[in-house]
């Protein structure tokens, strides 16, 4: 499944300093933003473009310097602590003096596990080391930063990527190489194959393409699908002006609704227009309403998937919501499911006053074939 580009600009010789390195000292140093991509609705056409499956992880720039293990988050946070055994695993795999982006996963047989990964955040030592233990994360690599004391930034996408086939030559679980090719065929069979393993979509990137932080010059083709759901609540703008998101709810068959996520990124006008639009829901919302307990820590560890659990990312967050009667119905755009939540937030479409909250249920939700990841990873 891999393809190999042909040769390039190796072997690279990378001189390791004398003694022993305590602090990382690299051609490209910490933190870095990663390279972003923009949406597209379809894969771009013509020659010149590499594809690779969007992974859905925690994306993460590791940083090596002999026995010196860096790992950098997306927003420049290091998640060191939260993957020991990554950071042992990545000592073994990687080249003694290297910067490598890529995705952070837990891979079930069912797929990728993105509520398993947000569990991994946690403040508690003990808390870290036990899930270490019981659900171990892995590294897929993609590109290729910088090696020894070359910086490869300027470098074009096919020659890093050549780079990086050669570096992690001999790596074994859990550091993985991203499958890629030049394929659009191939890469348009991926998108739909490889979903029912939890995967986002497919990435093309440009051969010719140089690394650049934080701009949005790859391209990302998503899975985008709508479904009815009942609106049962909503929480204000972080600004305070209008509201900044509603909270969406699915039936089960036993009839019990669930919180499966929110509709957000409205304009600051639609804002406003939404409190006008749902004030007429807010009169004795809390009588009957099947949320109204959900400040009780037990009723989300029990499972019970309802809105207002601390944010894992930002302790200070409002998660303070307003309830709605359960009355009205919103088709919202969703990318996929991720457990029994839509694993991003949704796109407000449009409400649907000709349906009854009762018919929003899972039912209705497309079943994705899952795709086993054995092909990847040794499950």
């Amino acid at each position: 499944m891999v393809a190999i580009l042909p040769t390039a600009r190796w072997p690279i010789e990378r001189p390791i300093p004398a003694g022993t390195v305590r602090t990382v000292d690299l051609p490209v140093m910490p933190p870095v933003s990663p390279m972003l991509a923009k949406a597209a609705k379809e894969l771009p056409g013509g020659d010149g473009w590499w594809f690779e499956p969007k992974w859905d992880g925690f994306r993460c720039i590791v940083f090596r310097d002999l026995d010196e293990i860096v790992l950098g988050s997306r927003n420049e946070k290091p998640l060191t602590r939260y993957f020991p055994e990554l950071a042992e695993a990545l000592l073994r795999a990687l080249p003694e003096r290297c910067v490598v982006d890529g995705e952070i996963v837990i891979a079930t047989p069912g797929g990728l596990d993105f509520d398993a990964l947000q569990q991994r955040i946690h403040p508690a030592e003990s808390r870290v080391a036990r899930l270490a233990a019981e659900t171990p994360a892995s590294f897929v690599a993609f590109d290729l930063l910088a090696l020894g004391d070359v910086s490869l930034l300027d470098w074009p996408m096919s020659d890093r990527r050549r780079a990086l086939e050669a570096a992690l030559d001999g790596a074994t679980a859990p550091v993985y190489l991203t499958p890629g090719t030049t394929d659009a065929g191939l890469a348009s069979d991926w998108f739909v194959r490889f979903e029912g393993a939890g995967l986002d979509g497919v990435m093309a990137k440009a051969l010719d393409g140089a690394y650049t932080p934080d701009k949005r010059t790859q391209t990302k083709v998503k899975h985008q699908r709508t479904a009815d759901v009942a609106i049962a609540g909503y929480r204000r703008h972080k600004s305070g002006d209008g509201i900044g998101s509603l909270l969406l709810g699915l039936y089960d068959d036993a009839g019990t609704l669930h919180h499966v996520g929110v509709a957000t990124s409205f304009t600051a006008a639609r804002r406003a227009e939404l409190v006008a639009e749902v004030a007429p829901y807010e009169i004795d919302a809390l009588v009957d309403h099947p949320w109204r307990e959900w400040g009780n820590a037990d009723a989300h560890d029990a499972g019970g998937r309802m809105p207002g659990a601390p944010s894992r990312w930002n302790a200070t967050k409002d998660m303070s919501w307003n309830p709605l009667r359960i009355e009205l119905v919103a088709e919202v755009a969703y990318e996929h499911l991720q457990g029994h939540r839509f694993r991003h937030a949704t796109r407000l479409v449009r409400f649907r006053p000709d349906r009854e909250p009762a018919s929003c249920t899972y039912d209705q939700l497309e079943q994705v074939v899952p795709y086993e990841l054995h092909r990847i990873f040794a499950l």
